[in-house]
């Protein structure tokens, strides 16, 4: 039994509390080893609890912990899965990561397929990479929800997507998942000519099955970057599909809200921008549940703007600044800044879209922009006091863009302070009103 070091003990832990300490091996908890996080989150949680920590000196404590129930001991580890992240075996057609310029960091072309990361950080994983095993845990678990990224039900053509002839049957896991009442969310990555038109309709249908523990199924248009040689023909959509498939996901929005009271399937706001279509009113997305697919993005940034400035009574707002953008969302970051202006005349904000030329044109989102393309194309330009650019651009948790230029570097390319602005509608006004509070034009 190797066990899993220990990277840090919390102050007034109970681990702090019994002596264990940083370098030292969880071994087991009631005798039983710990596979990864979720053997160790599940066996936590009881009020008793046996731990056997091994010493650096390899002395073995066996260590008896009366505690509140799902009380944590306040340990951490080396490796935050406690266990190697499991790499897809996919060659998907439409693998965004196939798509991806050589010459960039190793950790962006690292594919990952773990359904562990499903539940901690909101991944989505195609069930070919789980064994019987790794279900049965997450049944007995009973580990919620877990994001699948469908793509489409029709076996044999899962598997020419997915180019895994284990793909169709993988499906079959999900009837496992919902007879154990494992709450479950899905996406479909719409491909041109495969899975689409009749093949979508398909899949919807056979989806609406796992309802009400299948809550949501989004239907995102593939990204198609300029790095494609070599790889399978695919198409982009034209404003028509978009219509064609937000007229069918918006037909069965209505049959399930009639019969379930839910809208179930929902188009990602790039189909609406495509489209040349209003975004649909909040109601319709359900709480929102598939925001990291780009579902309802915009039509809650713009609620959360407009409750931001009803009754605002907010200082500021003199001065003149600049906000950076994707295209998809520059139409509604301006319309925002105009109102801004509107309300505060001495304030003055130049919107700037930022065209993707690192990954191509068809590649609109803020969160795939790079520095250097930011750097290219406001060189030159009117930027005020400060440059406000969306928080999705960075890296998480981090001062650095895709294509490793860091934040202080674009700072003194620009001449400018930047300011990060979290995706919300209130924090983009109380941003630009705070850091124009001063500011004279």
């Amino acid at each position: 039994m190797n066990g899993h070091i220990i990277k840090e003990v919390l102050p007034e832990s109970i681990a702090q509390e019994l002596g264990i300490e940083q370098g030292d091996r969880l071994i087991a908890i009631d005798g039983k080893e710990i596979e990864d996080v979720f053997d160790y989150q599940f066996l936590v949680q009881e009020a008793y609890i046996e731990v056997l920590i091994e010493k650096a000196d390899g002395e073995q404590w066996l260590l008896e912990v009366d505690k509140d129930p799902e009380e944590d001991l306040g340990i951490e580890f080396e490796n935050g899965l406690m266990d190697q992240y499991r790499h897809c075996r996919n060659q998907c057609v439409f693998c965004f990561i196939d798509q991806m310029p050589p010459g960039m960091r190793e950790t962006l072309y690292f594919k990952d397929d773990d359904a562990r990361l499903s539940f901690l950080q909101g991944n989505y994983v195609t069930l070919t990479n789980m064994s019987d095993h790794d279900i049965d845990r997450i049944c007995r678990y009973h580990l919620s929800p877990i994001n699948i990224s469908f793509h489409t039900m029709n076996p044999k053509l899962r598997c020419k997507m997915l180019n895994n002839r284990f793909a169709g049957e993988a499906l079959l896991k999900v009837d496992t998942l919902f007879r154990a009442g494992i709450q479950m969310n899905g996406q479909i990555v719409l491909c041109k000519g495969l899975n689409d038109g009749k093949e979508l309709a398909y899949s919807i249908e056979c989806l609406m099955k796992y309802l009400p523990n299948l809550e949501s199924v989004s239907v995102v248009p593939v990204g198609l970057t300029r790095f494609r040689q070599g790889l399978y023909p695919l198409e982009p959509f034209s404003r028509e599909d978009a219509v064609e498939v937000i007229g069918m996901i918006e037909k069965y929005q209505e049959k399930c809200f009639a019969e379930y009271g839910v809208h179930f399937v929902h188009a990602s706001d790039e189909w609406y921008i495509l489209a040349g279509m209003e975004m649909p009113e909040e109601a319709r997305y359900d709480g929102y549940l598939q925001l990291e697919n780009g579902v309802g993005m915009l039509r809650l940034l713009e609620e959360e703007f407009e409750d931001a400035m009803t009754g605002n009574t907010k200082s500021g707002g003199r001065g003149t600044v600049s906000v950076a953008t994707g295209h998809l969302a520059y139409p509604y970051i301006r319309k925002m800044a105009d109102r801004l202006t509107d309300v505060y005349p001495e304030l003055s904000i130049y919107v700037y879209p930022i065209t993707n030329h690192f990954f191509g044109e068809r590649i609109t989102v803020s969160g795939l922009l790079t520095g250097q393309d930011i750097k290219k194309q406001l060189m030159g330009k009117p930027l005020g006091s400060c440059l406000f650019l969306p928080e999705n651009i960075l890296r998480s948790g981090e001062d650095v863009f895709l294509d490793d230029m860091t934040w202080g570097e674009l700072e003194n390319a620009l001449q400018v302070p930047i300011n990060i602005v979290k995706s919300s509608g209130y924090d983009f006004v109380d941003s630009i009103l705070k850091a124009t509070e001063d500011m004279r034009t």
